[in-house]
């Protein structure tokens, strides 16, 4: 083990920790994206800390986000496609099902992946959302405000949030899709700033009627989310490009107007509120700096009456918590409002986790014991396009509902979820989408050519902590277009090449050359000290949430092992040397065993299945025992018998799709 390593202080994990994978909408399956994208690195890491801090001590939750226009409007169409689909409850109860099934097919393991709208979790979910938006209000950062909002005259309704289209008013936001107050690109702003909107119903431009709704104050807290940023920076292994995008948000409000647009600068200027003008010569557009939301909104005014137009700067404005659409939970003492989508789902792995401590017959109120204590962690994944919801309004509202004075708090002590949020992973080089030339899959239909664990280790590969990727399965290609190997199949040979040749001719040398029975003896330092090594630098990569680099010491450290196999046998061999025979098989099961134990969260079943293979107990995935070598956990006083393996048999098999290639 290098010098720096034995010097170098391990990372701390908590005591007890809960994983959250974000929450698909219930109106579809779902596509590669949620798995590759989320849900597969969510899993390793729950499945890494279960073997690292105790299964008993780690909730991973997930669920159906039931609720909200996306579904509204899915199933409305649905429903004009076909009468007899049933209700929207029946519809999202199917889509939930879909899910979940698509989910144990990846091997993707949540204590609770529940509905938040079906079954008892749906109950509880709904008194959480009454408890929390009773204590925020408690706490007195509610404010009900009246508002424009979309109406359709032809069909004589309010339009909900994705029957409404547009183009984002964001000064540079790339998105393709902005509906009523959020584009597709996860940015925030009022539904009057919404850019050329029509309606999905009768495709013309929708009215502007009042309506009162209840919002987060989330501009009061621009202080409190810099300190949470500046603190992270400082004290934690926080994506940079997460805290970037956040603090982002946490400049003042400003608006940016063409150059061309202005005859008299100084002249609009003495009519706008207070602001600083900031005018660049080599940018197309002056920018307009606030003190606050009403001198921006102020400013509107006064541009529009001049007939200028204006983009928005990213802010922090208003949160709406409420809204009027008859599909969603229930407001406490509002007959006519339920909650918008994204505040309910934001506390749902509360709800989750309180169903699940419910179901293991232990007190709901236990939660906190996961959430709140300082050795405890939430460790949440989710998508870059997420991040405002989960790193502002989320961190937001939970530091008001875990602070025991909501007037004064203080973001370093206040516990707070740890945010992983990955980069889009594309397809083909495009961001995903039903309309391309070429369709992205469902997460279902690759499964018809690779296998879960080939997949899974092919998505972990991809680095999206750095950047977006491109996922790119040469079975989705034309035959003239596939060039070069398989990406997947590339990565998924460590699987079912590499390892599966190291394991098997460790068990063939046995039962053939030591009666099918372990040799006795002492693991060499070299070996040893190689495998704490992997285990260190593997360790400190996982601490990291750097999985693209895990799997690249998993492959160092196995193709190391393989090859010490094979020059080992061929020099004791040749030598007809059984003490030679008999040290290299006792170093190579050790990398057999290191090599199982640290792809245990990625490729759990290949792993499970050599370790039924030895014919060791549950404790061997454990870190506890990481460093100790297999005789830890068999008899000392004789050999140990291990299963006898039939010839052909592979740990890690390949899809059968890919004999025929």
């Amino acid at each position: 083990m290098s010098e720096w390593k034995k010097e170098k202080k391990r990372p701390v994990f908590p005591k007890r920790a809960v994983v959250t994978a974000g929450m698909p909408y219930g109106n579809k399956e779902l596509h590669f994206g949620h798995v590759g994208g989320m849900f597969v690195h969510a899993d390793t890491f729950a499945r890494f800390l279960r073997d690292r801090i105790g299964e008993k001590n780690v909730i991973f939750v997930s669920g159906t986000d039931c609720y909200g226009s996306p579904i509204l409007e899915s199933y409305r169409k649905s429903k004009e496609e076909n009468p007899d689909i049933g209700t929207i409850t029946d519809y999202v109860r199917r889509n939930h099902e879909k899910q979940k099934e698509v989910l144990e097919k990846y091997q993707i393991s949540p204590n609770l992946y529940a509905a938040s709208a079906l079954g008892e979790a749906g109950k509880l979910h709904e008194k959480v959302s009454e408890e929390v938006f009773l204590k925020l209000k408690e706490q007195g950062y509610l404010e009900k405000l009246t508002t424009t909002q979309f109406y359709d005259p032809d069909f004589n309704v309010f339009l909900n949030g994705r029957q409404v289209v547009g183009q984002c008013p964001i000064e540079g936001c790339q998105s393709e899709h902005g509906y009523a107050d959020e584009c597709s690109l996860g940015h925030q702003y009022m539904p009057s700033d919404l850019i050329h909107p029509k309606s999905t119903l009768s495709g013309k431009t929708p009215i502007m009627k009042e309506v009162s709704n209840w919002y987060f104050r989330l501009e009061d807290c621009t202080k409190m989310l810099q300190a949470r940023i500046d603190w992270l920076r400082k004290n934690t292994v926080s994506r940079k490009y997460l805290l970037n995008t956040i603090e982002e948000f946490l400049k003042p409000p400003v608006m940016y107007v063409l150059k061309k647009q202005i005859g008299d600068l100084k002249e609009l200027e003495e009519k706008l509120p207070t602001h600083e003008t900031i005018n660049e010569e080599k940018k197309s557009s002056i920018t307009f700096v606030f003190r606050n939301l009403n001198d921006r909104d102020k400013a509107k005014d006064i541009l529009a009456a001049e007939g200028l137009r204006y983009r928005s700067g990213k802010t922090l404005v208003p949160f709406r918590l409420t809204g009027n659409i008859e599909w969603g939970v229930p407001v406490p003492g509002e007959d006519d409002l339920t909650f918008w989508v994204w505040p309910e789902s934001l506390w749902a792995p509360i709800s989750f986790t309180k169903e699940f401590l419910k179901l293991q017959g232990k007190e709901e109120e236990l939660w906190k014991e996961y959430f709140l204590r300082e050795d405890s962690e939430v460790y949440q994944f989710i998508g870059e396009d997420n991040i405002y919801f989960y790193g502002i309004a989320e961190m937001a509202m939970f530091a008001v509902l875990f602070s025991e004075d909501a007037s004064h708090i203080d973001m370093e002590k206040v516990k707070l979820p740890m945010l992983v949020a990955n980069n889009h992973i594309l397809f083909m080089d495009k961001k995903a989408s039903s309309s391309s030339e070429v369709k992205p899959p469902m997460a279902g239909e690759l499964l018809d050519y690779y296998t879960d664990e080939q997949l899974r280790i092919h998505f972990l590969s991809l680095g999206l902590a750095n950047k977006s990727v491109s996922f790119m399965p040469q079975v989705y290609l034309p035959k003239e277009k596939q060039v070069g190997a398989d990406p997947v199949l590339k990565d998924g040979n460590l699987l079912t090449n590499v390892f599966n040749r190291l394991v098997r001719s460790c068990f063939y040398q046995v039962q053939s050359d030591f009666d099918g029975k372990f040799p006795l003896g002492d693991v060499s330092k070299e070996v040893l000290d190689e495998a704490e090594d992997a285990i260190l630098t593997y360790e400190e990569h996982m601490y990291r949430h750097e999985f693209h680099s895990i799997t690249y010491v998993l492959d160092t450290y196995i193709r190391s092992m393989n090859k010490r196999f094979a020059n080992g046998i061929k020099v004791a061999q040749e030598a007809k040397d059984k003490l030679l025979l008999k040290q290299l098989l006792i170093d190579c099961f050790h990398g057999v065993r290191t090599a199982a134990i640290l792809l245990h969260p990625i490729a759990p079943r290949g792993c499970e299945m050599v370790q039924q293979y030895l014919k060791v107990g549950n404790e061997f995935f454990s870190w506890e025992h990481i460093f100790e070598p297999i005789s830890y956990f068999t008899s000392s006083e004789s050999e140990h018998e291990l299963q006898y393996l039939e010839p052909r048999v592979d740990f890690f098999a390949k899809h059968p799709s890919q004999f025929e290639r």
